[in-house]
């Protein structure tokens, strides 16, 4: 059976045959991926991937709503979990894009409705041939990155961005000989 090349570990495989490049509509999960994706930034995916149940955990299931009410002394207990990448820019832009997150609920009735708008509102399927095809970044991330920024987003840059559009099924860049390419559409 043949995956994306960058499937290598139990647990990279487990997230590419089960998660990666499905779509997502459900906001909680997209707010769940948009933290994740900034706290990975200048790290692996491997990484997060281990420190994701700590990450749901320490950030309340990803409820956007109580992540938006967190002040200063929770921040600081964030700091000091090890279990989490203990940046405190990552950790200020992960509550300040829950506030912007919630805006945005009330602006467009759900986060999906908002975001999925960068795509038609449909997933775009790529065809690569291989891993070293895949894009960075794409004008639609641009757009998106832009966008949030606009809003108060912060750890949304146009990588970050196309690399949440990848995880949540906005985008199907499963390379056209995996098993997933046509699995997941």
């Amino acid at each position: 059976m043949k995956r994306c090349e960058w499937a290598t570990t139990d647990l990279s495989i487990a997230y590419h045959d089960n998660e990666w490049g499905v779509p997502v509509h459900n906001d909680r999960t997209l707010f769940e991926f948009l933290v994740l994706e900034g706290a990975q930034a200048g790290l692996s995916w491997e990484t997060i991937l281990r420190k994701r149940e700590s990450y749901r955990a320490a950030f309340d299931n990803f409820d956007s709503a109580i992540v938006a009410t967190y002040d200063e002394k929770k921040s600081a207990q964030l700091l000091q979990n090890a279990g989490i990448v203990r940046n405190r820019l990552k950790i200020a832009a992960a509550i300040q894009n829950a506030r912007a997150f919630l805006s945005v609920q009330e602006e467009f009735g759900s986060f999906d409705a908002y975001i999925w708008r960068f795509v038609g509102g449909v997933p775009r399927k790529n065809a690569w041939r291989a891993l070293k095809e895949l894009p960075a970044r794409t004008p639609e991330a641009e757009a998106m990155s832009t966008d949030l920024r606009r809003r108060g987003f912060k750890f949304v840059g146009p990588t970050i961005c196309y690399a949440f559009m990848q995880a949540v099924g906005m985008v199907n860049d499963h390379i056209v000989d995996c098993f997933r390419y046509d699995e997941v559409i």
